[in-house]
């Protein structure tokens, strides 16, 4: 019963402190009431959030950067699929050079640039586009010394 009581009374001076803190917080607004009106959500449509938390990743492929388009060019020239000089421009010509090169090695010749298609022409990872990513190998010392034995 005491401890009900202690638990009790503790609550109450933690809420008055929390709402004298509040009160004394802002000194030129007026201090909210604990009650909140019931929101309804009929008419309310959730709308574009602020944004504040615009820093999340945006969807889709990044376009490559001129010098990346530059390699790439020079890569499809080195194979013959791209004849003219490298710009560092993903223009027409070299949409239709990717094309010409993922048909001839047995890709999807969709014109776009895929982890398969930078490893053929050798500016890819060795990994990439092969198999899913494999998660890092934990070691342990409980599994690489033996248990020891009881007697």
């Amino acid at each position: 019963m005491r401890l009900r009581t202690s638990i009790t009374a503790g609550l109450a001076l933690v809420l008055t402190a929390g709402t004298a803190w509040s009160a004394t917080s802002a000194p030129g607004k007026a201090a909210r009431s604990s009650a909140k009106p019931a929101a309804s959500s009929a008419g309310k449509s959730r709308g574009k959030k602020s944004g504040k938390h615009s820093n999340r990743r945006e969807r889709g492929q990044k376009t490559p950067a001129p010098e990346r388009i530059s390699e790439i060019q020079q890569a499809l020239a080195k194979d013959g699929s791209f004849r003219g000089t490298s710009n560092g421009k993903w223009d027409d010509s070299t949409v239709e050079a990717m094309k010409k090169f993922q048909a001839g090695h047995g890709l999807n010749p969709s014109g776009k640039l895929d982890a398969q298609t930078l490893q053929k022409l050798g500016l890819g990872s060795q990994t990439a586009g092969v198999a899913a990513p494999m998660p890092p190998v934990a070691t342990s010392l409980l599994a690489t010394k033996p248990a020891p034995q009881r007697q």
